[in-house]
C-alpha cells in the first residue's frame, strides 16, 4: 500500500440503498444533495461520491438529474467529484453510466464484480412507508443480484478511462482484488489504484476487522506500493472501519449512503456531522487531513477539466 501522506475523506452523500422512510435526514432532491455535499466539503471532505435521486427518493440515472447537482458543486468548490457507475441493481448498464459519461469526472466508482447485494432487511425494520416504491424496491434485492460482469467492467474501464477518469475500485470480497489484478494485467487500469474495501453488505465480506487486515495483505501481495487503500463498513461499524483503515495507512469514507447513524441509536443529521466526527478521530491520531489537491496528487488524478463535447474525436 502507498501509505497516505494526508488522509483523504470521501463522503458518499446519498447512494441508492437507503430509503426515505428510514431517516428524515437522507438527502433526496437535487437541492438537498447539493446542500449536503457542500456542508460535507466545508467540514473537510476532499472527495464527494455522488448518486442522484428523484424528489421522492427513487434512485435516478438521468443525466438531466445529475446536471442539477454536479455543476453547482464544482462551481462552488474545488472538491474531487466521484460519480457512481453502480447506480442500483434495478438499472441497465447504459443507465448506470449516464451521469459519469455526461460529466467525465476525475474519479468514478467501479464495483469489481457481480454479487448478491442484499438490503431487503430494511423492510423488516420500517414500520411506516412514505412512498409506494420503497418496500418492493428493497425486497427485490433478495432475488435480484447486482450484475457487473467482466464485459461490463471492461467496457466501463475503456469508455471512461479514455476520457481521463480514474476509478474507486470497490472490492466487496477478496476475489474482487484478483478481478482488479486481471484488468491491470490487461493494461486497462494504471497505478496508482484506489482500492475501496467495502464491508458489511449482505452478500459480500463481513464487517470483521480480521477481514480488513486480510484484504490489505492480499492487496499488498498483488499491487505492492501501486495502490492507495480506503475502507468503510455499512451501518454501525462505519467509524470503526474508517479508524482502522487510517491506522493501517489508508484513507476513509463516510456518508449517509453507507450509514444513517452517528452513534448507537442516534440518526446522523447530516453528512457533515459524520465528516466532523471522523475528522476529529483522525486528528486525534495525529493524521493530517487532505485537501482536494492533496487527494489529486496522492491518487494520481488528472485535475479538473471540462467534459468533452465533441464525441467524434473519441469514436
Amino acid at each position: 500500500m502507498k501509505r497516505a501522506e494526508k488522509v483523504v475523506i470521501t463522503t458518499a452523500v446519498t447512494g441508492s440503498v437507503n430509503v426515505p422512510s428510514q431517516s428524515p435526514h437522507l438527502p433526496l432532491s437535487a437541492d438537498q444533495v447539493v446542500a449536503s455535499a457542500l456542508e460535507a466539503i466545508e467540514a473537510g471532505s476532499a472527495v464527494v461520491h455522488l448518486h442522484a435521486r428523484h424528489p421522492d427518493g427513487r434512485p435516478a440515472f438521468e443525466a438531466e438529474v445529475f446536471e442539477q447537482i454536479v455543476p453547482r458543486i464544482t462551481e462552488a468548490t474545488d472538491v474531487v467529484v466521484n460519480i457512481t457507475t453502480g447506480g442500483s441493481s434495478a438499472m441497465t448498464m447504459d443507465e448506470r453510466l449516464a451521469g459519469a459519461l455526461r460529466f467525465e469526472p476525475e474519479l468514478a466508482s467501479m464495483n469489481m464484480g457481480s454479487m448478491n447485494f442484499v438490503y431487503s432487511g430494511i423492510a423488516d425494520k420500517v414500520t411506516a412507508w412514505q412512498h409506494d416504491w420503497e418496500e418492493p424496491y428493497v425486497r427485490n434485492t433478495w432475488s435480484h443480484p447486482f450484475i457487473n460482469t467482466f464485459d461490463r467492467i471492461e467496457h466501463t474501464l475503456r469508455v471512461l478511462g479514455d476520457r481521463g477518469t480514474k476509478f474507486e475500485f470497490e472490492c466487496y470480497d477478496i476475489g474482487h482484488l484478483y478481478s482488479l489484478a486481471h484488468f491491470v494485467d490487461k493494461g486497462l487500469a494504471e497505478p496508482p489504484f484506489l482500492v475501496q474495501g467495502v464491508f458489511g453488505i449482505l452478500g459480500g465480506i463481513g464487517a470483521d476487522h480480521e477481514n480488513l487486515a486480510h484484504m490489505v495483505r492480499i492487496a499488498d501481495k498483488l499491487f505492492g506500493d501501486d495502490y492507495a487503500f480506503s475502507a468503510f463498513a455499512a451501518g454501525r461499524s462505519q467509524f470503526e472501519f474508517g479508524t482502522h483503515s487510517a491506522w493501517l495507512g489508508g484513507h476513509v469514507r463516510v456518508g449517509l449512503e453507507d450509514s444513517l447513524w452517528i452513534g448507537k441509536g442516534r440518526l446522523a443529521e447530516s453528512n457533515a456531522q459524520q465528516v466532523t466526527k471522523i475528522r476529529a478521530v483522525l486528528e486525534d491520531m495525529g493524521k493530517q487531513i487532505a485537501t482536494p489537491d492533496d487527494a489529486r496528487a496522492q491518487l494520481g488524478l488528472r485535475g479538473r477539466t471540462t467534459p468533452t463535447t465533441d464525441r467524434s474525436a473519441r469514436a
